[in-house]
């Protein structure tokens, strides 16, 4: 009997202490302070009066502060989202244009509290154009290109689905001499931007189809097309259709008239190839044809 109630007592003391190890501590985490006095500003790079949303690199300085506030995670509009403990973050967008973008902050505080913040930005962001192209164009800094009048199809056309003049290419030295005395000068700045100078000796040529466009009247020729001032480049990936088989597979737009070493009435052009020495350039013209340019670095 007195064995049994020993034993009865034990187990009475175990499930005591087992009630006992199974109560649950009480933490706290003192005083709950929600972020207050949220800032956020911004400064995207190279903004002036030329450049309104920027310099074309895409950097942009955020920088956001808070009372109270452990951490802050910044959401930047373009599917990004950072924990940014020190609240300031160079982010560079990467989209190629000009593109706006709602930046959103949540400042963190203890046990979780949030504060929320918001501001827009416009972000101008230039093509990256591929570095063995812009340094075969530039030569690192600017380079003159010729006609590659020795060249058979240095000047030539076809149809819009083709990427050869199938219907005409020039023979060597058979065209106006207009064609053929102009100088273009590529150029690149410290952003990789490129620009474009043409010194087309007074005259350039047209084809007939493009004479109107230029403010001329008449058929294939040479007319006194103004190809003066600098002209900024807009690279882009190439919208024709092309393969890695017949063409680089990127373009650029020239503003204004559009001309290179001869006018179509286009101001996009496609290059088909590039070397340290030649240049195979593919553009739609006012006829609705594809026309075709051969270059050749100035001797």
């Amino acid at each position: 009997m007195i064995t049994n109630i020993k034993s009865i007592a034990v187990i009475f003391l175990a499930v005591l202490i087992g009630f006992s190890s199974c109560k649950k501590d009480k933490y706290s985490f003192g005083d709950i302070k929600t972020p207050a006095d949220l800032t956020l500003t911004t400064v995207i790079a190279g903004v002036d009066a030329a450049n309104p949303n920027g310099n074309g690199t895409g950097i942009v300085t955020i920088t956001t502060t808070a009372t109270n506030a452990l951490t802050y995670n910044i959401d930047f509009g373009d599917g990004i989202t950072r924990v940014v403990p020190s609240g300031v973050v160079n982010y560079k967008y990467t989209n190629p244009g000009t593109y706006s973008y709602t930046i959103t902050v949540n400042a963190v505080g203890t046990g979780g509290s949030l504060s929320t913040i918001s501001k827009r930005i416009t972000v101008f962001v230039a093509f990256e154009i591929p570095a063995g192209i812009l340094q075969s164009l530039t030569n690192g800094s600017s380079k003159v290109w010729v006609t590659d009048n020795d060249a058979p199809g240095h000047f030539g056309v076809g149809p819009a689905t083709e990427f050869s003049p199938i219907w005409y290419a020039a023979g060597p030295n058979t065209r106006e001499p207009c064609a053929y005395d102009d100088e273009i000068t590529f150029s690149k700045d410290v952003n990789n931007r490129v620009s474009m100078t043409i010194d087309n000796k007074g005259q350039s040529f047209s084809i007939g189809a493009s004479t109107a466009f230029y403010g001329f009247s008449g058929g294939d020729g040479c007319y006194a097309i103004n190809t003066g001032g600098t002209r900024p480049l807009a690279f882009m990936d190439a919208t024709s259709g092309s393969t890695s088989a017949v063409s680089t597979m990127i373009q650029f737009m020239v503003p204004g008239n559009g001309i290179i070493n001869f006018g179509t009435g286009g101001t996009t052009y496609e290059i088909l190839s590039i070397t340290d020495n030649s240049i195979h350039l593919r553009n739609i013209g006012i006829d609705g044809n594809s026309w075709y340019q051969k270059l050749k670095r100035k001797p």
